[in-house]
Order: structure tokens, then sequence, then C-alpha cells
């Protein structure tokens, strides 16, 4: 007997092994368009940033609020790790996302199993590759999702096992992987209440002693880690303030909303957006009641269904109860945006797809046995389909263009993706038109959203004529955030270019500080308009000293304290040493090597040295005018070399064909050499 049985435990396992690593392919060839997508939006807030990288920057993660996005050590201990292994290449985040997911999908067959339920395969597949989940998986900074299933589903499994046990050390594995979980994402604070359910769905009635009791210091933890959440969502990620103040009455009208929200796009998952229209929540609006009172009605039609059979109510009070979190009832900064995500559901969407598997394995089973064919063919078409709808919205997080502009097709009045396609096209060369467009699309949405203000602003500031507007635009970001010293920063920089504006921009410049005492660029902008105006050059010096203690690596600092020492009676030799230190960090710095020429050719023998940088300068930027205009007179001032001055003052002509003492000078030194 034992052989028949070895050999039946072996074709078990084998066939389990033969699924898994199916699972894994079609998952991974499901996710193959985002496997080498760049970062998208807070993707370079969650990969260890450079001062995290450190033993003492993981001390940080774990005992330093604040040193990450959000205060979930597990996941950046993880994200630490995994820069350790690869670095910046997103090619190893984005595997690591799918393994978590894949291994997730193996743990829910795992609990199926351990709960004897049938269909374990099939759900799954289904939640490994239901295109509800491609935020979770496709998004790096969302490896908080999948990393926190992990230790969720494995801390339910391991509970299951100790109450069948009892077994104290299995007690302590399941709080320690709960606690785990925790740490990774606060959404799973939800695993003892639907831990009670599964108890509740065995056995009828819930025991204190032998249910609720073992979970009470799981509940207290879990209590513990969600109220840390709010706090730091309040105090480090700005959720809170207008755009969060709802009332109660608002809070269950959206609950229920979202509730209907997150079963649709589950059954039906078309227009799948990485962020939904924000909807606007109206009290005094009946229609919006239908949904609290469709969500009580399916509540009572499934408690009294219950009598008959209580996994229905069970699955969703799962469903509704893991969503809790992201109902609405706790601010967290997306409802700024938009009030649901389908990454909110990744947990929740379980509460769905086992039950889905397992009514559609049981139904199979009553087909009769010539048409069984059927089932099977139907869930490999499902699963194809699903599949296919997956590696198409996986496409979305090629880069964040694309991300962005595919937002849009399905949400058009994405305020937010209007703005941050808009930054991605103020970084690329001739593209500042199309940037444009996009803050301002941003602003006929949201007419006072001062980020877009903003960037409006500082790309105005780069056009021609558009100064002004650029004020216009930056003060308006200023009414919307006047305690933000960057927006002072900007306004300064843009006020210091127009004539007779500079004791405006000062002004800014000192806001900017007294918000932000160590706001490196406002020193340095300051330094440098201060240097601008005689006799305050020397407080000019301090700012930019003071700037130069804050980041001494900078070569654009050196470069302007130079320039300022370059005002300040006696500066010269220390003005020289601060762009030679400009230089020692920054070898391809063309203003560096130019102001360097500058200040050598004022001093004696030292004429071949300022040839040198001018020279250097030129080649790193030949359309710079001043650098080939005094390289070019400098080489007049050396013998034989006539030929070379008069090609660098050729190529200033070209440049700037509007200086007629220029091309004067270059017919002369012709007339010259003939």
């Amino acid at each position: 007997m034992a052989a028949p049985q070895n050999r039946h435990k072996i074709g078990a396992a084998l066939r389990d092994i033969a699924m898994g690593a199916l699972l894994l392919c079609a998952t991974l060839a499901a996710y193959l368009p985002a496997l080498n997508g760049e970062l998208v939006w807070d993707d370079d807030g969650h990969v260890t940033k450079p001062a995290l990288q450190s033993l003492g920057g993981l001390w940080r993660i774990w005992f330093e609020v604040g040193a990450t996005q959000q205060y979930y050590p597990m996941l950046h201990s993880a994200f630490w790790i995994e820069h350790r292994l690869w670095g910046d290449a997103v090619l190893g985040y984005h595997l690591t996302n799918v393994l978590l997911h894949v291994t997730a999908a193996c743990l829910v067959v795992w609990i199926m199993r351990q709960l004897a339920l049938p269909g374990a395969w099939f759900a799954g597949f289904l939640f490994a590759l239901h295109p509800v989940c491609v935020e979770a998986v496709a998004w790096i900074a969302e490896q908080k999702s999948t990393l926190s299933a992990v230790f969720y589903l494995g801390a339910a499994i391991t509970y299951l096992r100790f109450d069948e046990t009892r077994r104290k050390t299995l007690y302590f594995c399941a709080l320690g992987l709960f606690a785990l979980a925790l740490l990774s994402k606060t959404v799973t604070a939800t695993l003892p209440a639907a831990l009670l359910l599964v108890f509740w769905w065995q056995r009828k009635r819930i025991s204190w002693q032998r249910d609720v009791r073992p979970l009470l210091p799981w509940f207290a933890l879990g209590i513990a880690a969600g109220l840390t959440t709010a706090w730091v969502e309040r105090r480090y990620v700005a959720a809170e303030g207008p755009d969060f103040a709802l009332t109660r009455l608002q809070r269950c009208l959206l609950a229920s909303r979202a509730i209907f929200f997150y079963l649709g796009k589950l059954v039906w998952p078309v227009d799948l957006t990485f962020t939904y229209p924000r909807w606007t929540l109206d009290a005094g609006a009946w229609p919006q009641y239908c949904f609290p009172l469709g969500v009580l009605a399916i509540a009572a039609g499934l408690w009294l269904w219950s009598r008959r059979q209580r996994g229905p109510l069970a699955a969703f009070l799962f469903f509704a109860g893991t969503l809790f979190p992201a109902l609405g009832f706790f601010n967290v900064y997306p409802f700024i945006f938009s009030y649901v995500a389908d990454h909110f559901q990744y947990l929740a969407s379980l509460g769905v797809i086992v039950p889905v598997a397992f009514g559609q394995t049981l139904a199979a089973g009553r087909i009769p046995v010539g048409a069984r064919w059927m089932a099977p063919l139907a869930r490999i078409l499902l699963l194809a389909v699903l599949g296919t709808l997956t590696w198409r919205q996986s496409a979305m997080y090629r880069d964040s263009e694309t991300l962005y502009r595919t937002t849009l097709l399905r949400n058009p009045g994405s305020w937010m993706a209007h703005n941050n396609l808009g930054s991605i096209l103020a970084k690329t060369p001739d593209r500042g038109l199309e940037a444009i467009a996009e803050f301002e699309a941003a602003l006929r949405i949201r007419p006072d959203y001062a980020e877009a203000h903003n960037n409006l602003g500082n790309v105005l500031e780069k056009m021609p004529g558009r100064l002004p507007e650029a004020v216009t635009h930056l003060q308006a970001a200023l009414r919307g955030r006047p305690g933000e010293a960057a927006i002072h920063n900007n306004l300064g920089s843009v006020l210091a270019k127009i004539p007779g504006r500079l004791p405006e921009a000062i002004a800014e410049y000192e806001a900017a500080l007294r918000i932000d005492s160590n706001f490196v660029y406002a020193h340095n902008n300051l330094g440098i308009a201060l240097a601008q105006i005689p006799g305050r050059a020397p407080e000019g010096v301090e700012h930019l000293r003071t700037a130069l203690r804050l980041a001494p690596d900078l070569a654009e600092l050196h470069n302007s304290l130079a320039n300022a020492l370059a005002e300040v009676p006696g500066g010269l030799p220390e003005e020289i040493a601060e762009y030679e230190a400009a230089l020692r960090l920054r070898p391809d710095y063309a203003e560096a090597h130019y102001n360097l020429g500058l200040a050598l050719s004022a001093l004696p023998g030292r004429l071949p040295e300022a040839i040198t940088h001018f020279e250097a300068a030129v080649q790193i930027d030949p359309d710079n005018v001043q650098a080939q205009y005094n390289l070019g007179l400098t080489l007049l001032k050396v013998p034989g070399r006539m030929a070379e001055a008069t090609a660098h003052l050729e190529a200033v002509s070209r440049l700037r064909p509007d200086l007629l003492v220029v091309r004067q000078m270059v017919e002369r030194l012709h007339a010259a050499q003939r």
C-alpha cells in the first residue's frame, strides 16, 4: 500500500511543480512589456537614495521616521538589498515584483488546499493574470503590495496550521510574518479579522477562547501600525488639507461607491488606468445614496442566504473588510487625485477571485460527463483573455510619458497627468511649447493647482519675452503654497532677470531662507544677486560660502563664489582657486573654464593658461560667443597666432552676424595677413 501512496504523492508534487512553472512563465509573459520599463512617478522616492545606501542608511530606514517616503521599513530594507544586488537597473526591481506576485498566487493555492476548497490552481492563475493587479506589479513603488501580500498570506497559512495543532512555535512564527506584513504595508492590518471570518465560515460560530483571544495581540499590532501610517501620511506625505476635508456622511457615500467600483473592475476589467476621475461627493444628491443602499441590500441578502451557505457572505465581508483602509475613512495621499486606485484592491480581490474559482469548479463537476471538456476550455479562454488584458495594461508602465499619455486617453480630466507629462516634456530640448500646453491644460481643469503654476513659470522663464508671464504664474503658485521655499526661490530667479527688479528677487530669496535656512540654491542665488549690488558683494560671498558648506561637491557653487569674489577687492587669488575647484569637480564645465580664462588673462605671465581654458570652453561649447571672442582677442596678443585668432573671431561673426565691430575686426585681420 505504501508504494502506490508514495507514487501518488510524488505525482501530485510533480504536477504542482509543473503548474507552478507554467504560472511563472504565463505571468512573466503577461508582464513582459513592463519588465524593462523605466522608473515612473514616485519610483525614485522608493528605490534606495544615495544617502541611505550604506549600513548607516539601513539603520535610518528602520529608526528615522521621514528618512523614506513612507514608514515601511521592511519594504525599504528589501529595496536596500535589491540596490546592493543590481543598483539602479530597473529590470531587477520589475522581476522581483513579478516573482513576489507569483509567490503570492502560489500561496493562494496553498491556502485553498488547506481550507479544502477545490479550484486552487485556477484561483492562483486568476490572481496572477488578472489585469487589476497590474498597477501593483508593474509599478516598482508598489512592491509594498506584493511583498506585504507574501507575508500576509504566509502568516495566514501558518496561523491556520496553528489553529489545527495549537503549537506555540507556529503561533509566534505567524505573528512574526504578520508583523513583517505590517512593516511592508499596513493595509494588511485586516488579517486577524479575515482569520475570524474563516473560522466563522468553517465552524458557524466564533469562540472567544479558541478564536478571538489568540488574535487580540494581532488586532493591537494592526491598530498601532494603522495609526502610525495615518500619522505619517498627514505629517510627511501631506495627506491633509481642503482636498481631504470630507464629512462622515461623505466618507460613507465614498466607501459604498468604491465597493461597487472595485467589484465592477474585477468582473469587467476594461478602461483600467493609473488615475481615475475624482468623484464629486454631494450629500444632497439623492442618486448617490443608491450606493450605500446597494451595499446594505447585498449584505442583507447574503446574510439571509448564509443560513444555507455562509461562503458568499464571508467572501463579501473579506472583500469589503480588506478594502476598509482604502475606502475613505482614513486619509491617504492619492485621494488628492482620485478616491480609487487598482492597487488598493490587490489583496481584497481574493474575496472575489477565490469564490469564483471555487464556484466554477463545483459547477464544472455537475456538467454531464460527455460535455466536461467545456469547463477546462472555458478556463483556458478566460485566462487567455485576462493575460492579454494584463499584457496590454502593463505596457502603460514602459516609461513615464507613455504612462501619462495613456492615462489621459482614459481620463482626460486628470490634471495630475497633464502636469506630470508637462514636467517630462520640459526636460527635453525643443519641447518647451508642448510642456506649456500640458501645464495650461492642467490649470484649465484645476486653476488653483500650485505645482502646475510653478512648473509653467519655470518653463516660461526660458522662453524669450515671457518673463512677465512667468512671474504671474509663480505668484499664483505662492498664493496656493505661501510656505514653499522652492517657489519663492523660483520667483526670485525670474525677477532677477527683469531689469530693475533685483531688490524684489532678493526679497524672495530671503523669504525662501526664512522658511528653509539650509536651502542651498536660495543661498547661491541670493549670493549672486547681492554681488551685483555695489557694496553688498561681501554679503553675497557669505551666502555663497554657506551654500558651499552645505553642498561642497557642487561645482556650480564654486563657480558662483568665484564670480562674487571678482567683485571684492583683493579677491583674485581665491577667485582663481574656486574656479579650479569647480573644474576638479566637473572638468567639462565650460562656464568655469571661460571664467578662469578671464581671471588668468588679467595676471602677468599667465596668458598661456588663460588661452588653454578659453580653448577648453570653446571645445565644450562651440556656440559660446563670449568664449570664442575672448579666445580670439587673447590669441592676438601672442606672436604668430593671428590666423587662429582670426578663425575664432570669424566664428563669432557667424554666430552673431549683428556684431558689426567684430565683422570689421575680421576684415582688418584678413587685410593684415595679406
